[in-house]
């Protein structure tokens, strides 16, 4: 990832690196770790390419141990053949010509012993080499397979987060609708019961109105017997009121 960001934004410090990363990843953490992603599969590449040309050089240095090694047991053989015919050989001449066969050979696997033990070494650092690249190849493409699996693990989280997130939104506005029409419900509830009870107390004063008006409202036979209706009249200090003409004139006489 600081590769990629140090190419991405052409700075060098590792402050400043590390400030891009933290930007990126605030900003899109996809993208960040996609960006880091795509930065160990290049490393992996370039990995994978040295051990291709390590493999190559190993095998170059294999084959040219296998084949001095090959020569000396040749000319080893050679020398061993021409010493049983050094043994063997009755006529002096052929046996001098076969001694100074066998002392070339000789001399040459001497003058080899070194380069054998060169070639051999040399093949052997190859290999170790060879395989320290592809133990660390093996080792980055795990990383790299792990990195890509957490990738998309985190991805599902993110989804399952969001999905939640959504969900718990779609609840809260529910239950602010429901509040919302329970305060509303409850107000009309107020108002109704508010209503109710105006309503009972205007039945209540208006029967309260009537029973008084009944009670006070003259009974018939105070209207209709003239003997009650005198009575009450003399009761409360008034006379009754003239019904003949004689009388009539005599109020009004008292009156003048």
């Amino acid at each position: 990832m600081i590769s990629f960001i140090r190419n991405l934004v052409g700075v060098k410090t590792d402050q400043a690196v590390q400030s891009a990363v933290e930007a990126l990843v605030r900003w899109d953490p996809k993208a960040a770790t996609e960006a880091e992603l795509r930065t160990m599969e290049q490393n992996l590449d370039q990995l994978g390419l040295q051990v291709a040309q390590a493999r190559a050089a190993y095998e170059k240095e294999q084959k040219e141990a296998d084949a001095i090694t090959a020569l000396s047991r040749q000319r080893m053989a050679a020398a061993e053949h021409l010493q049983k015919q050094l043994e063997t050989e009755a006529d002096a001449g052929r046996k001098a010509q076969v001694e100074r066969s066998l002392e070339t050979l000789v001399g040459m696997l001497e003058q080899m012993a070194p380069d054998i033990d060169r070639e051999e070494q040399d093949a052997r650092d190859a290999r170790e080499f060879l395989d320290m690249l592809e133990k660390t190849y093996s080792d980055a493409g795990n990383k790299l397979k792990q990195a890509r699996a957490e990738l998309q693990r985190a991805e599902r989280d993110m989804g399952r987060a969001a999905q939640q997130r959504d969900m718990a939104q779609q609840r809260a506005e529910a239950a602010r609708q429901a509040a919302g029409l329970s305060g509303a419900t409850s107000s009309l509830g107020t108002a109704l019961k508010a209503m109710q009870d105006a309503a009972a107390r205007d039945l209540a004063s208006a029967e309260a109105a009537n029973s008084k008006a009944r009670l006070l409202k003259p009974s018939k036979p105070e209207e209709e017997d003239p003997n009650i209706k005198a009575a009450l009249a003399a009761a409360t200090g008034g006379q009754p009121a003239p019904t003949n003409l004689s009388d009539r004139l005599a109020a009004l006489k008292n009156k003048g």
